[in-house]
């Protein structure tokens, strides 16, 4: 296995050959031209949202652009994209849930969601292109566990504001089954786009209970006007137009990803830790052994 990341990964397994190296540099086509690759496998989005919009579109369109002609050049046989759900948006006229085939609206009012549309339908037009090799997007929900982003970080919150008035259902994803997804989309044969979904749906107010997290509804025009001045004052992490992810609903269907990739979450929601300083945290039944056997991929000739 060989992992390119111009970051350093001190905690890099030994079975793994990590190269310290930009995507968008030469030394990318020797790795390329070194290993015969059998699938790649893309996970590097930069997501920092005080980042300027030069170097997050350096960083995520115009490397992205490269890997694609990396795989086409060296006849990668496969290719998994590892995008997002939030590329629909959460918008007020929503249908509960969303397919595949729904317009790609997140960049509408979050500009920092263009780069991560834009890399979605690049690769779509990569699929139609380039149909030797087999693509697969996934369309992650709100990914939780020991990852750092948006949604993990709001729960971590001892009193996160809530939205007067809304309370919408919210959908979250365990990082493990995120790389269960992923193992299941390197499976030969499999190729299209898939909404990865978790557990289920749960009123996001009922997850702040579950958490032990006493919530602040404030009137969303309020929200918005703190929000603005503290992300000035570079005291929140959190920019403005994130409020909609917890005022309007951006729920998926995963129908095709359990029809076509046999994929099905295997952790879901069970517990909370007792409230103690720094606030609970989401606890997940792991499958049984029994479980396990049940869920392996069917054999492919």
């Amino acid at each position: 296995m060989v992992g390119i990341d111009r970051r350093e990964f001190p905690s890099c397994p030994k079975d793994v050959v990590h190269h310290p190296i930009d995507l968008r540099r030469k030394k990318t086509r020797d790795v390329f031209r070194q290993v015969r690759a059998r699938a790649v496998v893309h996970l590097g989005v930069l997501h920092d949202p005080r980042a300027s919009d030069r170097d997050r579109h350096k960083w995520n369109v115009v490397a992205f652009q490269k890997l694609l002609e990396y795989v086409a050049e060296y006849d990668v046989p496969k290719l998994v994209v590892l995008s997002s759900a939030n590329v629909y948006g959460p918008q007020p006229d929503n249908p509960q849930f969303l397919t595949e085939d729904a317009p790609l609206l997140g960049s509408q009012t979050f500009r920092n969601m263009r780069d991560l549309v834009e890399m979605d339908m690049l690769a779509q037009s990569f699929f139609w292109k380039h149909p030797d090799t087999e693509t697969v997007v996934l369309r992650p929900v709100h990914i939780l566990g020991g990852v750092r982003n948006a949604p993990s970080n709001y729960l971590r919150l001892e009193n996160p504001i809530t939205i007067m008035g809304f309370d919408p259902m919210v959908q979250v994803i365990h990082e493990r089954d995120v790389v269960g997804a992923i193992e299941r989309a390197l499976v030969p044969g499999v190729r299209g786009i898939f909404n990865v979904r978790g557990p289920g749906e749960l009123p996001l107010n009922k997850v702040l209970r579950m958490l032990g997290r006493t919530s602040r509804p404030v009137p969303a025009f309020m929200a918005k006007l703190a929000l603005e001045r503290l992300w000035t004052l570079r005291l929140t992490s959190f920019p403005a137009p994130e409020i909609d992810f917890i005022r309007y609903v951006c729920m998926v269907d995963d129908t095709r990803a359990r029809e076509g990739m046999g994929f099905e979450a295997k952790y879901s929601f069970e517990a909370h830790d007792p409230p103690r300083a720094g606030g609970g945290r989401l606890l997940y039944k792991s499958p049984s052994p029994r479980d396990r056997q049940k869920t392996r991929m069917p054999a492919r000739a």
